[in-house]
């Protein structure tokens, strides 16, 4: 970072030191680094067969790559087989093109200090992406709108589990749809100084995020980093549409990081066994990973694993199952071999409350990407409904249970420390630890300590109004949001973003579709 952008990005300057005096003080955790192994479900046999079985796939059977003509000559180019808007991949090309990716790569945030490592032996939490609905205790459920998001981002930026912004951390449908993703772009770039996800709904779209990006951190910085992450979503399955491909040619491009990720719902959008599940998991991301590699060799990507079950009465995709742990575990194995970031896991739940079901489900769910081995996790907290609702209650919640990630990732301190020995023989038979030197030395940092779940005696509680945890959560939403302070932010640089959205904005009619 040259020492004009490095003072732009960071607000420098007497303003900075009054915004650092004034602002209210709070934590924001490194990104995981784990200490801890991942759990491998496969045997070396099982990965090689799926393997196979994936360039099988795309020999075979092919992809399709439709509406974008660019697109199949790049293909044609490199020496697929193309059919009409179907692409048949030779054995090993699609491999062969992936290993220009990076295995890991920095995300660099406009408070360096936040900036993250993804990939490794790294976990970076992101929060929930792309519900049209919020619910609050008080108000129920309903649209979410512009102000949702801008609080949802706050909560986000004040949470001190949570490494990175996300990106539509809620869906503000009260803005049109062509000039929606500009409020939420500035949203991130204005309302928190951690790292952000760019828009990928329209390729004009995520132009719009890279200029905008060039202004917050400099033209220079941004041709020579990556400071976006984005979510490009395969329609699976098997088929890769001309807008979602078209954003990840305007981010790998610009060197910025894409997540290929299918969309799998098992039974409806892939096979019912998490073998054939798998396989066709692996077949689109060797595609899609290959063809950011076509646009530009060396474009940061991670290999995505969206998989939810679906029960077979109603239809409806279900959450924290064995099955959905069994695929996430192996992606995670997958992904490994490949030399690549993974992207799986989330606060996933099919309740419509933050009760025990959304509770369950959240916890098989975040518990699972922990030992899968992700490295970026988004839908972190936040998750109601099948993601369909950004829940105020649930962020906090699921944001407060993120502390328990960072620990169990550390393992077991094994030093002089952590080995106690002094206070064993300081105690010796019959005594107790609560007073011991060691324990007084450790005492603070010795255990995770929830900020947000009531451990008082019943009288207490009783006492204090009997409050449940969505209860407690809601007065947290509401402590978090009334201290917010936004980070300090070059008045220029504002000026700036402000004013390429009124640009943008007025030269273009409103559209609600």
């Amino acid at each position: 970072m040259n020492e004009d952008v490095g003072r732009r990005v960071r607000g420098g300057g007497g303003s900075a030191r009054r915004a650092e005096r004034t602002a209210v003080s709070f934590e924001t955790a490194k990104f995981i680094q784990r200490n801890i192994p991942n759990f491998e479900i496969l045997n070396d046999e099982a990965l090689a067969i799926i393997e196979w079985n994936a360039d099988t796939v795309l020999e075979e059977i092919g992809v399709n790559f439709i509406e974008n003509p660019a697109a199949l000559d790049l293909w044609r180019a490199a020496g697929a087989d193309v059919r009409g808007e179907r692409v048949h991949i030779p054995r090993g090309l699609a491999r062969k093109l992936c290993e220009t990716a990076p295995k890991t790569f920095t995300q660099y945030a406009r408070n360096p200090e936040r900036n993250v490592d993804i990939g490794g032996r790294n976990l970076v939490l992101a929060p929930v992406y792309g519900p049209p609905f919020v619910r609050d205790a008080a108000g129920g459920r309903r649209y979410a709108t512009l102000h949702d998001f801008q609080n949802f981002v706050k909560l986000g930026y004040m949470s001190k589990w949570l490494h990175h912004s996300g990106g539509t951390v809620c869906e503000p449908t009260d803005v049109p749809v062509n000039k929606r993703h500009l409020d939420m772009l500035l949203a991130h770039m204005t309302l928190s100084d951690k790292p952000f996800m760019g828009s990928v709904t329209e390729p004009s779209r995520a132009t719009d995020s890279v200029e905008m990006a060039k202004l917050l951190f400099g033209n220079d910085f941004v041709d020579q980093n990556t400071v976006m992450t984005s979510l490009i979503n395969i329609n699976s399955p098997l088929t890769f549409d001309g807008i979602m491909m078209g954003a990840l040619e305007v981010y790998a491009r610009a060197n910025q990081a894409a997540i290929i990720s299918p969309f799998i719902v098992g039974g409806a959008m892939a096979p019912v066994t998490v073998a054939g599940t798998l396989t066709q998991v692996l077949a689109e991301v060797l595609a899609g990973v290959a063809y950011s590699q076509l646009v530009r060799k060396g474009a940061p990507v991670i290999f995505g694993a969206f998989v939810t079950s679906i029960d077979m009465n109603s239809g409806a995709p279900t959450f924290g199952t064995p099955e959905a742990a069994h695929i996430t575990y192996g992606a995670g194995q997958l992904a490994r071999r490949m030399g690549l970031p993974y992207r799986s896991g989330g606060s996933f739940c099919g309740s419509k409350l933050p009760d025990a079901q959304a509770a369950y489900e959240t916890a098989n769910s975040l518990n699972m990407a922990l030992l899968a081995g992700v490295n970026f996790m988004l839908h972190a907290c936040g998750w109601l409904e099948g993601g369909l609702v950004s829940s105020y209650e649930k962020f906090v919640m699921d944001a407060d249970q993120l502390g328990t990630l960072h620990h169990l990732a550390q393992g077991i301190q094994m030093d002089t420390n952590g080995q106690a020995m002094d206070a064993l023989r300081e105690v010796g038979p019959g005594g107790h630890f609560l007073g011991c030197e060691h324990t007084q030395a450790n005492f603070k940092s010795a255990f995770w300590r929830s900020d947000l779940f009531d451990y008082k005696p019943f009288e207490t509680w009783f006492e204090e109004g009997a409050r449940d945890t969505q209860a407690l959560a809601g007065e947290r939403v509401t402590k978090m949001l009334g201290d917010y302070q936004a980070p300090d932010l070059d008045a220029g640089i504002r000026e700036s973003l402000e004013s390429y959205v009124a640009r943008r904005k007025s030269e273009m009619p409103d559209a609600f579709i």
